[in-house]
């Protein structure tokens, strides 16, 4: 599946559940967005507390679509195109480097 069929998948879901509606009781701004994506990285690291293994992958599954839903949809309202943005990124990355630990 594209990324861009991912974003209207997306889309129609908050559509559906009415959080793109001026009246919302969970606007869908881009600071929330952001809030919501932080949050949702952070449940990540839940799943590696006081362990180095993954022990629940079905559940760390459902964190990684979290952040990856609040990514696309932040980027969508902001007007970022990310599949761009991540090949110039990646473009960038290919000439840096980083210090050893």
């Amino acid at each position: 599946m594209e990324l861009k069929e991912l974003e209207a998948r997306m889309h129609d879901f908050v559509r559906s559940k009415g959080w793109y509606d001026p009246d919302s009781p969970k606007p869908q701004t881009p600071r929330n967005l952001a809030a919501s994506l932080a949050i949702e990285a952070a449940e990540i690291l839940e799943h590696f507390q006081w362990r180095e293994t993954i022990t629940q992958p079905e559940e760390l599954a459902g964190e990684l679509a979290d952040v990856a839903l609040y990514l696309l949809q932040l980027a969508s309202i902001s007007g970022i195109n990310l599949e761009e943005a991540i090949l110039q990124k990646l473009a960038i990355n290919q000439h840096r480097e980083w210090p050893d630990p």
